[in-house]
Formats: structure tokens, C-alpha cells, sequence
């Protein structure tokens, strides 16, 4: 009963989650609803530059790739080893959601190092890159426990609930309690990341604008990417877990 009670209190616990604030914020009334335009915004920002990417990578493709297709084949061959790696043999399927997340996440957290959104002056709060906001890193580690929770349906059926009995039922309770503990630390610690970086970014231009402020802004276009990688397969594992079953 403390473990069903500590699981209901973790899915009351995302629900709060998207009350989250850390600053000010631009709001949109959408009927009932209060959203964060500036991170639908930026949201669309990211989306267009991925669009804008693929139209030019797929038109006019060449039997032996040069310049910007060789550079975006580059980028598919990468999602598909980390695919094919963490979710083995039957990863195809897969590799258009890990490389939508990936890439998401990867552009997303460069923008808010690369692209002057302080210069756009909103009626409150300010832009920046959308996963430096809670319910954006918490909307895509929920659609990633959708994925794996739909792949191991997919693949066994009713039977893919067997593992919260492996190797012993007395495991249940933890069994179950990680499923709600998985999006919760991929949420977080991606949202933790980008926000530091962001602040100490901040702080240092408000402090030494000149020279200082330089090589931690390179290193947070590192880290950056380095997040998104962590995301992208951390996602792609659990999927690859839930089709093999209790590792």
C-alpha cells in the first residue's frame, strides 16, 4: 500500500510539475487553458529550421553524396547506429522517433546558445531555447514512456506486463515504480542542464562581457549536444528493454 501510495503520489507529482516556473512568462489563453507562448514560439522556431533542413537535404539527392547530403547522411547513419545499438536488430521502426527526438532536443538546446532571443521583446518574459522549460522536457519524456510502453505491447501482448514479476514478484512494487521514475529523471536532469547552462551564461556576460563569458558559452554548445545524445538514448534503451524483456 506505501508503494501504490508513493506511485500516486509521483503521477500527482507530474501533474504538478507543469506549474514549474523560473522567471517570468508570456501567456496564451487557449479556451480553459494557459500555455507559455514564448515556448510555443521557440517551439516553432526549431520545428521550421528542422523542415527548412530536410527540404533541402532531400531535394535534389545525388547517387554519391557531397557538401550538405553527405552532411545529413552523416547525421541519419549516427541515429542509426545509436538505434541499432541500443534496441537491436529490430530497430528500424524506431529510428524516425529516436532521430525526431534527437535532433528536437539537439537544435533546441544549440538555440538557446546560438539564436539572439533576447532581442525580441515580449509583453513578459523573455524567449529562450524550449527545453529551459519544464513541460517541454516533461512532454517528451512522457511521449518517450508512451513509445516503449507501445513497443513491448506491440511485440508480446498482455505478456509484456510479466516483467513486473521478474525475476520475483516481490519486485512488483519497484518494478512499477520505475515506470513512473524513467520520464521523471529524463525530464529533469535534461531541464537542469540546459537552465544551468543558460544562468551561468547570463551571469557571466552581467559580470564580464568581454573574453570570460566565451569559452563556457563553447563548452555549453558541448554539453548541449551531449544532452540531447543522453536523451536520445536513454530513450532508445528503454524501448530495446521492453521488447527484450527484464534485464
Amino acid at each position: 500500500m506505501n508503494v501504490l501510495s508513493c506511485s500516486i503520489n509521483t503521477l500527482k507529482g507530474f501533474y504538478d510539475i507543469s506549474g514549474v516556473e523560473v522567471g517570468q512568462h508570456f501567456y496564451w489563453k487557449i479556451g480553459s487553458f494557459q500555455v507559455h507562448g514564448q515556448v510555443l514560439i521557440t517551439s516553432w522556431v526549431v520545428i521550421a529550421i528542422l523542415l527548412v533542413s530536410a527540404t533541402i537535404a532531400v531535394r535534389n539527392l545525388q547517387p554519391i553524396p557531397t557538401g550538405g547530403q553527405n552532411f545529413f547522411e552523416y547525421v541519419l547513419e549516427f541515429i542509426r547506429d545509436v538505434s541499432k545499438t541500443q534496441i537491436g536488430e529490430e530497430y528500424g521502426p524506431w529510428v524516425p522517433f529516436i532521430g525526431t527526438m534527437f535532433l528536437f532536443i539537439f537544435v533546441s538546446n544549440w538555440s538557446g546558445a546560438l539564436l539572439p532571443w533576447k532581442i525580441i521583446q515580449l509583453p513578459h518574459g523573455e524567449l529562450a531555447a524550449p527545453t529551459n522549460d519544464i513541460n517541454t522536457t516533461v512532454a517528451l519524456a512522457l511521449l518517450t514512456s508512451v513509445a516503449y510502453f507501445y513497443a513491448g505491447l506491440s511485440k508480446k501482448g498482455l505478456a509484456y506486463f510479466g516483467k513486473y514479476i521478474q525475476p520475483t514478484p516481490i519486485l512488483l512494487p519497484i518494478n512499477i515504480l520505475e515506470d513512473f521514475t524513467k520520464p521523471l529523471s529524463l525530464s529533469f536532469r535534461l531541464f537542469g542542464n540546459i537552465l544551468a547552462d543558460e544562468l551561468v551564461v547570463v551571469v557571466l556576460v552581467s559580470l564580464v562581457p568581454l573574453v570570460v563569458p566565451i569559452p563556457v558559452m563553447f563548452l555549453g554548445l558541448f554539453t548541449s549536444g551531449i544532452q540531447a545524445l543522453i536523451f536520445a538514448t536513454l530513450a532508445a534503451a528503454y524501448i530495446g528493454e521492453s521488447m527484450e524483456g527484464h534485464h
